[in-house]
């Protein structure tokens, strides 16, 4: 039996296309709150954020989100969760076994497909293959990001004039891991110092990610990695729960400061 498919073409689709991706880009060059960054902070930052209704803009310099929650370590595809980290995965249906007492494991590619979806299905807003540039910076404030195409930072640099493009927001989070580059951008400029973060320690490292998830400059926020490398925490490794704990702790922050209250209802 023929398939018949409805009589659309070629110009109709690239009309819907452009349309609809203008519309929502219009949209939301004002945003509440900007993440830089679709990894596992970063998107459940994001998720959290939409959860508590602040309207919010992720951007991402790859064609795909979920950085190293895709695979886990030694190119693997195993997660591992310390407890509590599982109790949000729980949330998320996000399936997971017990490996040993308070140490979980999931896999790769359904535990990073089900954060993002979940993150789009609350109305989380994407612009991926988009590179952060700069920040935008209002007396002496965090305003929002200076953001271009991703492609347009592998021109040979004689030849680039692609101007970029500024989105305003109350605040800004930087999910970027071990680069932390809204956070050196900053630093680039003598306004804060970022050490870098330190040899491997899970034990340690953890934690301190989550408790010192923090706004770090008025408007700017920092959470996963990101965090590691502003304070000089141990590096984390291949364990990711206290990289979702930080981005839920992150959204809670931006969210208290975009609404201006301390009674912000954690999501896990």
């Amino acid at each position: 039996m023929e398939t018949k498919f409805a009589p659309v073409s070629e110009v109709d689709i690239t009309k819907a296309i452009v349309s609809t991706f203008t519309d929502e880009l219009m949209d939301y060059v004002e945003s509440e709150v900007i993440i830089v960054g679709g990894g596992p902070s970063g998107l459940a930052a994001g998720y959290a954020l939409r959860k508590q209704g602040v309207k919010t803009l992720l951007i991402e310099s790859n064609n795909y989100l979920g950085g190293g929650f895709w695979l886990g370590g030694f190119l693997m595809n195993k997660l591992t969760f310390r407890a509590p980290a599982q109790q949000f995965l729980a949330e998320l249906g996000i399936p997971y076994q017990e490996v040993k007492e308070d140490l979980f494991v999931a896999d790769g590619p359904a535990a990073c497909s089900i954060l993002i979806a979940k993150s789009c299905q609350a109305g989380l807003k994407i612009l991926n293959a988009t590179q952060f540039d700069d920040v935008v910076l209002k007396n002496n404030q965090v305003k929002g990001a200076v953001v271009n195409w991703h492609a347009v930072s592998g021109l040979p640099r004689q030849i680039t004039c692609a101007d970029p493009i500024a989105l305003e927001a109350q605040v800004v989070i930087d999910a970027t891991g071990h680069d932390a580059v809204v956070a050196n951008s900053l630093a680039k400029r003598g306004l804060i110092k970022v050490p870098g973060f330190n040899p491997l320690w899970v034990e340690k490292s953890e934690a301190e990610v989550v408790a010192k998830t923090s706004e770090i400059f008025p408007g700017l926020i920092v959470t996963g990695m990101a965090t590691a490398t502003v304070f000089g925490v141990p590096r984390v490794g291949p364990t990711f729960g206290g990289m979702l704990l930080s981005g839920l702790k992150a959204a809670k922050l931006a969210t208290e400061k975009v609404l201006k209250t301390d009674k912000v209802v954690t999501v896990v």
